[in-house]
């Protein structure tokens, strides 16, 4: 299985500043803030030995989910998107569904710190179970407790939905902690269908300094929470240029990851293998 596996980069996004407003990059993102098309990345890529990509929404509002279909057209090494929902809205969210969805793979909207409760509602369950249903994933980025009990909480009441926490839920590398985060990931974990992408956000890549050399540990524990098969390996281009070149970010996430993982196979499902499964990615039988 190691040799044959498409080795893929399971989040990364495209925009043109021009086209939409990104009310989370500020002054301190200064280094990012010019367009990003599928040109750009086509070269990284290729010297990194990536052959397909997952890409994410970056925006919420429909006009994105118009832009991501046309940026998956342009660049064939794109094998799933995750667009947009209106996800606290169950009503606009179906109707947003059937307006553009029919080219996705999953869907997120962006949650920052904010609580989640509305995701326990009957109708969010509703629709999540119907979101489940049309083979379509969801991505999330829980760093609170509270954000963390609802998205189990739903985990459990629609278990046949698959959900992928971002950016390994936002480890508190910059201030050399440990807890909540731990216990959260834990509990996540403990869900069967949960994913877990090993890349950085923002959030965390603006407060740090440059590149950490202090994953080890974090990593460490992902993969004993996870393991493998629910384990992604994503470079979070172009928001990880704050800190690193595409190559370097890359290279150094990898290495990590087959620090901890020798066996060919299980390098496999988290180069490649779990993201296909997860987002079922454009050639997958």
């Amino acid at each position: 299985m190691g040799g044959s596996m498409t080795v893929m980069d399971a989040h990364h996004h495209f925009w043109r500043v021009d086209a939409q407003d990104q009310p989370w990059r500020d002054d301190r993102h200064g280094a990012i803030a010019r367009d990003y098309t599928p040109d750009d990345l086509a070269a990284e890529l290729a010297e990194a030995g990536v052959e397909q990509t997952v890409l994410i929404q970056s925006v919420d509002e429909p006009a994105e989910n118009d832009r991501l279909m046309r940026y998956a057209a342009e660049a064939s090494y794109v094998g799933a998107v995750v667009g947009w929902l209106p996800l606290a809205d169950p009503a606009a969210a179906r109707a947003e569904l059937e307006r553009s969805g029919s080219g996705v793979h999953g869907v997120r909207c962006l949650v920052g710190r904010e609580p989640l409760d509305w995701l326990n509602k009957p109708d969010s369950v509703a629709l999540f179970t119907e979101l489940a249903e049309a083979g379509l994933s969801w991505d999330v980025v829980p760093v609170t407790a509270q954000q963390t009990d609802a998205v189990v909480a739903l985990a459990q009441a629609v278990p046949e939905l698959r959900i992928v926490v971002d950016h390994l839920g936002r480890p508190p590398i910059d201030s050399d902690g440990w807890e909540p985060w731990a216990t959260q990931l834990g509990r996540l974990a403990a869900c069967p269908q949960i994913g877990l992408k090993v890349s950085l956000g923002i959030d965390l890549l603006t407060a740090l300094p440059g590149w950490p050399d202090e994953l080890d540990r974090y990593l460490t524990w992902a993969v004993e929470c996870f393991g493998p098969d629910r384990l992604m390996l994503a470079s979070n281009w172009p928001v990880v240029l704050l800190r690193a070149s595409y190559q370097d970010a890359w290279s150094a996430l990898r290495s990590a990851v087959e620090h901890l993982l020798p066996s060919p196979d299980e390098l496999a499902a988290v180069l490649g293998g779990t993201a296909a499964r997860y987002y079922r990615t454009k050639g997958r039988s």
